[in-house]
């Protein structure tokens, strides 16, 4: 598989496994709702947000509109210069958590570039997430584990 086809699949997975967990969540809890997950570690609890990721900067939701797509702009337009796998899966990873809350800001209540993005991983020390999120986040630590190898590795001549 190349790395402009592994990308767009852990994009695409990404997407899908984001929005059918936060389908099932709507499904099953109602907002508020916390139901034991993993005794004493997690729960599922149904949050909309419309702030950023872990619930910061509630009162901007177009900004992050803008942001998701910004950033799903420039990931593609990188994609044809991804030369290895590393780098693929955590582009991927990134631009699908980005196109999994910029879906949630687009299609859900209360309307486009203002819609919450449903959160529901809950640790109860963190702030409620969900796989769009977690996506983003590892993307970025996969990203700079990728830099901080490229910066390692001896200057080809």
């Amino acid at each position: 598989m190349n790395h402009r086809t592994l990308l767009a699949v852990t994009a695409g997975a990404t997407v899908v496994a984001d929005q059918v967990t936060k389908a099932v969540v709507l499904w099953t809890l109602d907002d508020g709702d916390s139901v034991r997950a993993i005794d004493g570690v997690m729960h599922w609890t149904l949050q909309r947000n419309p702030g950023a990721a872990f619930g910061l900067f509630r009162r901007v939701p177009v900004l992050f509109t803008i942001l998701a797509f910004t950033i799903s702009i420039v990931i593609v337009a990188a994609a044809p210069r991804v030369r290895d796998r590393l780098n693929a899966v955590a582009l991927g990873l990134v631009l699908g958590g980005a196109v999994g809350n910029l879906t949630d800001r687009l299609f859900r209540p209360p309307g486009p570039f203002r819609g919450h993005v449903i959160d529901f991983i809950d640790f109860r020390v963190w702030p409620t997430f969900n796989l769009a999120d977690a996506a983003v986040v590892v993307g970025a630590g996969l990203l700079a584990l990728a830099s901080f190898r490229a910066d390692r590795e001896p200057a080809a001549s």
